[in-house]
């Protein structure tokens, strides 16, 4: 069975039976293929306004279709885009020349820090809308995102199978992802783990924030030191569950931010650092491996230029740099 449409008006309320092909893919990437010539800001739009439904049930951006689901989608006008809307020929490049890998299942880039892995939001053109701008003949999904941030391996799926089986072994925890991040201070251990469940919310203006929460979502990730710096530690954080701002609320709970975060971060020390270079929240995917139908899947990337020449300068001119964090915190 494939996706089937009622018989109604073509700009009148839809009603879709979702097919196997969909199965187990975000709505909000559903409605980007189902509603050609629509905005995705349009389309995020709907979502957060409840008229887009799945089973009557008002549904998210990351609500996961299900074969059989009734699909409700209102009436949505069509405009030609804009001329002036065609992403800059350079910002294409750029996303198209940080390709890593490529088979007929995956495409894996290197993701540049400041481009959002997605459009919307205020964000006309994230690394999938560039890569499919760059590639108008390919069928090009988003696995998973990155903070517009944070850089490193990003992937993407060029088949169904490539996207529903990867998304798949995210949520059963098969898959590995490591970062690299600079925490702020000394923590006393090595190695550590952090496991304090963390609970999301969307403040009125549409920005997420989460933080540590009793009835929030089990959440664990593991730190370790890989260099010392004056007044900051270079931690690889491999995550145990895949939650929004993980590491870096994480980070922030037990008095250790990561330098340069705007929204957990420490607002003096930032300040200091961006005299010192760093323009950006330190924090770089670094490492992602799985398998998949026998075969096994790693990518790796190094630290960016902008980060390892930070590094560079702290431990050079940081020499008398002293974090000093909230007490009350546990010591790690």
């Amino acid at each position: 069975m494939q996706t089937v449409t009622s018989p109604d008006a073509p700009h009148g309320v839809r009603q879709v039976e979702i097919g196997p092909e969909r199965d187990g893919q975000r709505i909000d990437n559903a409605l980007v293929t189902m509603l050609k010539g629509v905005p995705k800001s349009m389309i995020y739009r709907l979502l957060r306004t409840g008229q887009v439904r799945v089973n009557g049930k008002r549904a998210k951006p990351d609500t996961r279709l299900t074969t059989g689901d009734m699909l409700r989608i209102p009436p949505v006008r069509v405009a030609e885009r804009p001329e002036g809307n065609a992403p800059a020929t350079g910002l294409v490049a750029s996303v198209a020349d940080a390709i890593i890998f490529e088979d007929k299942h995956f495409l894996v880039i290197d993701k540049p820090s400041g481009v959002a892995s997605h459009g919307g939001s205020g964000v006309s053109h994230g690394a999938i809308e560039l890569l499919r701008s760059a590639r108008p003949q390919e069928h090009l999904e988003l696995v998973h995102r990155l903070d517009r941030d944070t850089s490193g391996v990003l992937v993407f799926a060029k088949t169904r199978a490539g996207l529903t089986g990867l998304q798949a072994a995210i949520r059963a925890g098969e898959v590995t992802k490591q970062y690299l991040c600079l925490m702020l201070g000394h923590p006393s251990k090595a190695k550590f783990d952090v496991n304090a469940p963390l609970l999301k919310s969307v403040l009125q203006g549409g920005e997420r924030m989460v933080r540590v929460a009793d009835n929030g979502k089990p959440s664990l990730t593991f730190f370790r030191e890989m260099e010392q710096y004056p007044g900051a530690r270079l931690m690889q954080a491999t995550l145990g569950t895949g939650r929004t701002h993980q590491i870096r609320v994480h980070a922030a709970h037990i008095g250790h931010p990561l330098a340069g975060d705007p929204k957990y971060g420490d607002k003096e020390m930032n300040k200091r650092f961006r005299e010192m270079g760093l323009n950006r929240m330190f924090l770089h995917a670094s490492h992602m491996s799985f398998e998949l139908d026998g075969r096994a899947y790693s990518f790796s990337t190094p630290l960016p230029d902008d980060l390892k020449d930070f590094l560079d300068v702290l431990a050079v001119k940081g020499k008398r740099l002293v974090y000093s964090r909230d007490k009350s915190r546990t010591d790690f």
